[in-house]
């Protein structure tokens, strides 16, 4: 093998143009760890806010970052027994860890990786594990949904959100998600049991009205501010809230505490036993990766920028890069 790889390299923090694609040394393999083929990453919210300076201090310059990985293992360490050579694989790397995925190669601690599906793409499984790992996170772990039980997903069309609604759905309970009308077929066909317009709608009449004003039992937050804020007016007593999003402005939670919530903030940590149990739900049908475009390695940019502005956009899903080829597909422009 070639101790050189492509990849692509945050030089500064800034725009898209600080992103810039080099030859960079291929990382020494441990013993307890893999170097994997990437076949394919994806770009999430987390990777344009680390971009343009949201963490500076967690990520030192020049780097690479990116948090998925669907490959192929070409080299064991010493001490590797779960996984061999030629092995199809997908995880998350250690966010805030060293280097990520946007590279033609990845080494990662074993402990981290999962099999990949079989019934799935390189690409629909590199769109899967972070948001995959913090929906199970967030439903799962620590909003215990339960069979039966009513859960609003903010932002049904986006990366976390059609995952959270397939996921919801598969745990036995109503699903109620937010989308532009446009896509409501779409989030439907998902498992979305139903949907309301946010530019239209206030969600919290919509919710007391299909729950006869009963509320739901859990609220996923992929928004923040002021969908956070007001987020506890649509719960039941005792509901559940949890957010994904880092909070830049004070919240007000009076309603919250009238309603006996419990809050939950959703930083994932990346293990094999949620990639296991998100794997079983994929090859059962269950689960389907939506991506909504796709692009090369070296037009990762343009793939941040996507994601950026996807409110610009007919995007639905995930933005996915194609590490080993060339596919290139875009959503349209929304006039």
């Amino acid at each position: 093998m070639s101790d050189q790889m492509k990849a692509v390299v945050l030089t500064r923090f800034g725009g898209v143009d600080a992103l810039e694609l080099h030859d960079v040394s291929v990382p020494p393999v441990g013993p307890r760890q893999v170097r994997v083929r990437v076949h394919a990453t994806a770009v999430n919210p987390l990777d344009f806010q680390i971009r343009r300076g949201d963490y500076v201090d967690q990520v030192p310059l020049p780097a690479i970052i990116g948090h998925d990985v669907s490959g192929v293992i070409e080299e064991v360490g010493s001490h590797v027994t779960e996984f061999g050579v030629g092995d199809a694989v997908y995880y998350t790397p250690r966010i805030f860890g060293g280097p990520g995925s946007y590279a033609e190669q990845h080494v990662v601690d074993v402990e981290l990786v999962g099999r990949k599906p079989e019934n799935v793409s390189h690409l629909e499984a590199a769109s899967l594990t972070l948001v995959g790992g913090t929906v199970w996170e967030a439903l799962v772990t620590r909003a215990r949904l339960t069979v039966a039980e009513t859960i609003l997903v903010h932002g049904g069309t986006g990366g976390v959100g059609t995952i959270a609604i397939q996921v919801a759905k598969a745990m036995g309970a109503r699903v109620i998600t937010t989308a532009r009308a446009g896509d409501h077929e779409f989030v439907r066909s998902l498992g979305a049991d139903a949907a309301f317009d946010y530019t239209s709608t206030d969600y919290v009449d919509a919710v007391a009205e299909m729950t006869r004003g009963e509320g739901v039992d859990v609220v996923l937050d992929t928004i923040g501010g002021d969908t956070l804020t007001r987020s506890p007016l649509t719960l039941a007593d005792s509901g559940r809230v949890v957010s994904i999003v880092d909070l830049a402005q004070p919240q007000n939670l009076l309603e919250a505490w009238g309603k006996n919530a419990a809050y939950h903030f959703v930083f994932t940590r990346q293990n094999r036993g949620k990639l296991d149990a998100l794997t079983r739900l994929v090859e059962r049908g269950l689960v389907k990766p939506v991506i909504g475009a796709t692009l090369p390695l070296a037009r990762t940019g343009e793939a941040h920028e996507l994601l950026e502005n996807r409110r610009s956009y007919a995007l639905r899903g995930k933005v996915a890069i194609d590490v080993a080829g060339e596919t290139v597909t875009l959503p349209p422009r929304i006039s």
